[in-house]
């Protein structure tokens, strides 16, 4: 794939992402499973407390709007998210052209070779 069909499939990936966090407020106000079951077995209040959130309730608190302030919040989830795996891609790839540059492999040595330079099943 090109370098442009990697940026076609990065920005639409993310346009759908967005449109999701649009229909958030759509979303079921029940608990989910894990949260459920804990209300069931009356274990829920046992859990401890997140030591920090950064957006508490999935809601921005100086919106009104509790609806505006959830798609908002999924707004920034997907951009945080977006941020930090593209971070990783290019990091690693550094990483990956460094290791070139200094002539090693990170993918491990390369298999051993037979007398007549072939590999695998064609040897037989």
């Amino acid at each position: 794939m090109t370098k442009k069909g990697y940026v076609a499939l990065l920005l639409v990936g993310i346009g759908i992402a967005l449109v999701i966090a649009l229909f958030s407020p759509l979303a079921s106000s029940s608990p989910d499973g894990l949260e459920r079951v804990a209300e069931d077995k009356a274990f829920l209040d046992k859990g401890k407390d997140a030591p920090y959130e950064v957006i508490a309730d999935y809601a921005f608190p100086w919106v009104d709007n509790e609806d505006v302030a959830t798609i908002l919040a999924g707004i920034v989830g997907v951009l945080v998210v977006t941020a930090l795996v593209l971070a990783l891609g290019l990091g690693l790839r550094a990483l990956s052209k460094r290791a070139a540059i200094a002539g090693t492999n990170l993918a491990g040595p390369a298999p051993p070779t037979s007398a007549g330079g072939k590999t695998g099943p064609e040897e037989r």
